[in-house]
């Protein structure tokens, strides 16, 4: 009995209850306009037409268009009201401008360098021309001057990113998606709070999911007593808003400027293998040192600031630490975001593919994907180009691997390797490819990741790093099992029939 009363008298479930009532609402509304005359009826179904034609003319991915249109046809007023409901939610655009704003104040701070550009149209002007792009319209410069170290492994990352912590003198910014009590942020926090009284600002943000099942709602609260600055990135409220919608997927932990450490790990046991969930748990990170370090500087701080009042002066973190070694390649941390227009994320993964010759090897969690990058990884792969995409064969979601498998068959079909990682779960998102490019970040090949995220990731070229990946591939690939049209035809069509219904309103979960 008490511990049924702890579950009802939750927070969690508080939430859902009052946002079931407000949807509940809402639902007996459209119901209600549909039912009442026959002339209210004539309207809204007029409206709902005018609708689709606007969809269909609007600038926004074919995926989205598709279920936004299938939604409206079978529910003309739920499904129309509900579309309107969401293009003019107030929360979302409110903060769609704040961002805006923010990017205009820190362009001026990550300018590209011209040389940069001069050197890449030289050695391959097809990268200088993503470079370029990148720097226009993603907001985020490509650097030389910066050192880059591999890990192929969440424990291996974690042993660094303690040592790196405790060598800071002037601030830490860490900013991820998810932040659970153990062994592995029990410890991180203990280098926080002695590095508080050590006069080091120390900042913490973690996304407003975490606040539902992981930590305490008031956490922050407990944070800021050790002297950290803590807040939750977009906080999860019982009110109905789009923008919640959009989370805080990034890993970013900064230190004094100088070291920087993304990757596909958050703070969390099972990241390290300290805590078994879904079996073995292979993910990755990469640490930055040196100019490229300012990228994720002021990617954290345009983060941060969405939510203050006053602005950071952002100058006052930009530092440019002159390293002693570096690799003659060029690094490019950048972020992704919902709410700037530009698909970074996505154009990033289709460029590589583009360019490729030899060669293009793919981890990922989650396969979920839209034409554009299901039509440029078949097209590769029939062009002659080695295509191999890495998942897991133990998924942290039933749903997500029900519907990866339902694009396997057109993949193998057009050449496309298919390897599930047979230990467990695989949570690494990286691309490489033809020994001279790689991607390492917090980058999904699904929907969410790509559309609807805040993201982050770091693009080398020609930097000893992506043979790193590379090997790391490799190395990986013999735990792994291909999958075969036979296991395909293998699978039951409740399964295959459960992905394809959920592929319909992918673009939306």
């Amino acid at each position: 009995m008490k511990i049924f009363s702890k579950i009802v008298f939750s927070r969690v479930a508080v939430i859902f209850l009052l946002l079931l009532l407000q949807l509940g609402v809402l639902f007996s509304w459209f119901y209600w306009l549909e039912s009442y005359s026959i002339w209210i009826s004539i309207l809204l179904d007029l409206f709902s037409a005018v609708l689709v034609i606007y969809i269909v003319n609007r600038d926004e991915n074919p995926a989205f268009k598709v279920t936004w249109m299938v939604l409206i046809l079978v529910f003309p007023v739920f499904g129309a009201l509900l579309y309107a409901f969401v293009i003019t939610n107030f929360g979302y655009q409110v903060h769609k401008k704040r961002v805006a704003e923010i990017l205009e104040h820190t362009e001026p701070l990550l300018k590209q360098q011209d040389r940069v550009i001069r050197h890449l149209k030289i050695e391959n002007p097809q990268v200088a021309n993503m470079v370029s792009y990148m720097a226009r319209y993603g907001g985020y410069p490509t650097c030389e001057n910066t050192k880059a170290s591999y890990f192929p492994l969440g424990e291996t990352m974690y042993e660094e990113m303690k040592k790196q912590l405790e060598t800071a003198k002037e601030f830490i910014f860490m900013e991820y998606f998810i932040v659970k009590e153990g062994i592995m942020w029990d410890s991180i926090l203990d280098i926080l709070k002695r590095k508080v009284k050590e006069g080091v600002e120390v900042r913490f943000m973690y996304d407003g999911m975490c606040s539902i099942v992981l930590v305490p709602y008031n956490y922050p609260a407990k944070l800021k007593r050790y002297g950290i600055k803590c807040k939750q990135f977009f906080p999860i409220r019982p009110a109905l808003s789009t923008h919640q919608n959009n989370r805080d997927h990034r890993k970013i932990c900064v230190i004094d400027g100088r070291v920087a450490f993304t990757g596909g790990v958050n703070l969390a046991d099972e990241y390290i293998n300290k805590k078994e969930v879904y079996g073995h748990w292979k993910d990755t990170a990469v640490m930055i040192e040196g100019d490229a370090v300012n990228n994720f500087t002021i990617m954290f701080l345009q983060n941060w600031n969405i939510s203050e009042k006053e602005e950071d002066d952002y100058k006052k973190y930009i530092r440019n630490y002159s390293i002693s070694s570096y690799d003659c390649g060029y690094v490019m941390p950048y972020g992704d975001s919902p709410m700037d227009n530009e698909n970074v994320g996505e154009q990033i993964y289709i460029s590589i593919l583009n360019r490729a010759t030899r060669y293009v090897h793919i981890i990922t969690p989650y396969l979920v994907i839209d034409n554009e990058t299901f039509t440029m990884l078949t097209h590769a792969s029939k062009s002659g180009v080695e295509v191999m995409i890495m998942l897991p064969h133990i998924p942290d979601k039933k749903y997500m691997q029900l519907l990866a498998r339902t694009y396997y068959k057109d993949l193998i079909c057009a050449g496309v390797k298919i390897y599930e990682y047979m230990p467990g779960f695989v949570h690494a998102k990286s691309f490489v490819a033809d020994d001279t490019e790689a991607v390492v970040g917090s980058i999904n090949l699904d929907f969410r990741s790509l559309y609807l995220h805040f993201e982050c990731a770091s693009y080398f070229y020609k930097n000893s790093v992506v043979m790193d990946v590379e090997r790391d591939f490799q190395n990986t690939l013999s735990k792994c099992r291909e999958i075969t049209l036979e296991d395909c035809k293998k699978y039951s069509m409740s399964r295959l029939l459960a992905g394809r219904i959920l592929k319909l309103f992918a673009p939306l979960m």
